[in-house]
């Protein structure tokens, strides 16, 4: 049987938990169908995920289809939990991103279809809820086509779209005009095909047709979308069979060096941690060490997705998904054996919010700072940054929910009321240049028992930071070059100017070390002097945050409304009216985002509705904004040398 890791994506309340819901119904996993409405829906299993109806946290449910285990990854569709959502992709073989047959692309399915696309990932599409009123599966189609840069190919026929008595029906590959489409579609990426079809289109059997579609799928040239509505079943049916046919899983070796990836962590009832570990070779024990980027632990428990529950196994392979119980050290993104040096970085841009929190007891902020860490662990992209001297402990975010959701996570998991500030943007760093630094081992004015040099440059927009090794591995323990790289990520989390730095490479051009005097400690005290000198050459530029919105307003407001924008300083890209409803496109700072959705429901007489997301950096006017730093600052030798002694 193969296995299969399958993620649904989507929007939020595109209806990607009731699809999902529906799935586990029909394999025979559950025996009724919950509701996001009603709060009782197998995924959604956070007290705060019922009460709101959103998805928060990913989940894993297993089911079959046919001789296919699916793991299926239910993921969040808000914008605010869009970490979660970047976990997962690494792990999926495929996905399924639901859009509404109502409201059709939105903000964030551009998002995810890009993100997908990054990473290589097949998927298909699910014109979700076109049973109800408004529903347009053809114009979805050509939406999805102009907006998101993809070749979706119509599997599915609508009748009485937007009407309770809609019917789906999956065409026949051989039937006019179904054959003709799909013929002409697949033969752009099929010369043996196109020429067939030319010339003996009666080679173009059925079969053929869809070892054809299987293979563009598995290469992400075409995107096959398929109709229906997740609530009452309808057009399912095709989607399922198509999960099981045209959506393509990994060749993974069992028998292989173990290598894996740990996506998620949870607390057990004893407050034991759990990792969900995502294995791509080799085959874990029970009891086994695992080689991990803090060190070797070992599995005490081993649990295994199969039939909508989990249950407990002695081992679990490449290809599957466990929960695995006594990795003590373990931390979301860490690699499970192989070359634990390496590792990926976040698809996704951080959060572009901050906010001051505060234990309403001034007794509590001990416990406060505890708990905060507990929640960040389980999600890496919720930054925390402590300011010692002043007592101070801020939280980034992706939006105002999110702020909402750890508020009532705090009182609920942890009994502690916090008082959260208004939110901050974040600004970034960008490198204009490239520089280096070097400190040598017992030449003044190096204090510490370790030579470090390091050189920076510039990436592109978009790359993220990245460490390189261009030195002899052989010289060194490699815990050495571990904490340079560890400590080297810590030190970009604030340049020059205290924002973090983006979009930069660092290499590693020499290091020396004095056995068996030198230790660890030395490599991360001496790495963030060395690199400050050769980021200070390379000067950096501060960029704030710019957001891409879409508005749609009511033809007659749309006067009020660009006024209104342009006095926010917004770019207007595209504009189109069509049936009184004026749609405007384009860019504006983070800054004044918030402004520009508090003023919209005046302005349009609360008909006016607002899509954003996150864009790009841009670099700010001067003089640039600067923030408190937090910790020893390496830009000031001195000082910085004085803190370490």
């Amino acid at each position: 049987m193969r296995t299969l890791n399958l993620g649904i994506l989507a929007h939020v309340d595109a209806g990607k938990t009731s699809l999902t819901e529906r799935l586990l119904f029909n394999a025979g996993v559950i025996d009724r169908l919950g509701s996001v409405d009603t709060g009782d829906t197998q995924t959604d299993s956070l007290e705060i995920e019922r009460q709101r109806g959103i998805t928060i946290r990913a989940a894993v449910v297993s089911f079959t289809i046919g001789d296919t285990a699916v793991n299926l990854v239910d993921t969040p569709g808000h914008p605010d939990f869009i970490a979660e959502v970047e976990r997962v992709l690494g792990l999926l073989d495929a996905a399924v991103v639901v859009v509404s047959a109502v409201e059709g692309v939105q903000a964030q399915t551009r998002i995810l279809v890009r993100a997908l696309q990054r990473l290589a990932v097949p998927f298909v599409f699910f014109i979700n809820k076109v049973d109800r009123v408004g529903a347009r599966y053809d114009l979805v189609l050509e939406d999805i086509a102009r907006q998101l840069a993809v070749r979706p190919v119509a599997m599915s026929a609508v009748i009485d779209a937007g009407s309770k008595l809609v019917q789906v029906e999956t065409p026949d590959l051989l039937a006019e005009p179904f054959f003709t489409v799909l013929s002409e579609t697949l033969a752009d990426n099929d010369d043996a095909l196109l020429r067939d079809y030319v010339t003996a289109p009666d080679r173009l059997t059925a079969e053929r047709l869809g070892n054809s579609l299987v293979g563009q799928v598995a290469r992400g040239l075409v995107h096959p979308a398929f109709a229906g509505a997740a609530m009452t079943g309808a057009g399912l049916s095709a989607l399922t069979s198509a999960i099981a046919t045209l959506l393509p899983s990994r060749a993974l070796d069992p028998d292989g060096p173990i290598e894996g990836k740990i996506f998620k962590i949870e607390r057990g009832w004893g407050g034991e941690k759990l990792s969900y570990m995502y294995l791509t070779s080799g085959t874990v024990q029970l009891r086994q060490y695992l080689d991990l980027p803090e060190g070797p632990a070992r599995v005490t428990g081993i649990q295994i997705f199969e039939a909508g529950g989990t249950h407990p196994v002695t081992s679990f392979h490449a290809g599957q998904i466990a929960r695995v119980n006594g990795l003590a050290g373990a931390r979301i993104g860490d690699a499970v054996g192989g070359d634990l040096l390496s590792g990926g970085r976040h698809h996704f841009a951080p959060p572009t919010l901050e906010t001051r929190v505060l234990a309403r007891r001034p007794s509590d902020n001990a416990a406060l700072w505890l708990a905060l860490n507990q929640l960040a662990e389980q999600d890496p992209l919720i930054n925390l940054r402590r300011n010692d001297d002043a007592d101070e402990v801020f939280v980034s975010l992706y939006g105002e929910v999110q702020k909402e959701v750890i508020q009532s996570t705090l009182l609920a998991d942890f009994g502690l009321e916090a008082i959260f500030e208004e939110s901050t943007v974040i600004c970034v760093e960008r490198l204009v240049g490239t520089g280096a630094g070097l400190e040598i081992i017992f030449k003044e004015p190096n204090p510490f028992m370790a030579t470090v040099g390091l050189r920076v440059e510039p990436r592109p927009e978009g790359a993220g930071n990245s460490f390189a090794l261009e030195v002899d591995v052989g010289q060194m323990p490699a815990s050495f070059y571990r904490a340079v790289e560890d400590t080297v990520f810590e030190t970009l989390k604030q340049g020059p100017f205290g924002w973090q730095i983006i979009d930069c490479h660092v290499a590693m051009t020499a290091g020396r070390h004095s056995s068996p005097v030198s230790t660890a400690a030395d490599f991360r005290r001496l790495t963030p002097l060395v690199l400050a000198t050769a980021l200070s050459a390379a000067q950096t530029i501060v960029c704030e945050p710019i957001d891409r919105f879409c508005l749609e307003v009511p033809a007659a407001a749309l006067s009020g409304v660009h006024a209104m924008l342009a006095k926010s300083g917004a770019i207007t890209r595209e504009a189109a009216i069509a049936n009184g409803v004026a749609r405007l496109e384009g860019t504006t700072a983070s800054t004044t985002t918030q402004g520009i959705l508090q003023q919209l429901p005046g302005l349009t007489s609360g008909m006016g509705t607002m899509q954003y997301s996150f864009d790009h950096y841009a670099r700010m006017p001067d003089p640039p904004r600067s923030r408190q730093r937090s910790g020893a600052n390496p830009f000031n030798a001195a000082e910085y040398l004085l803190r370490m002694r």
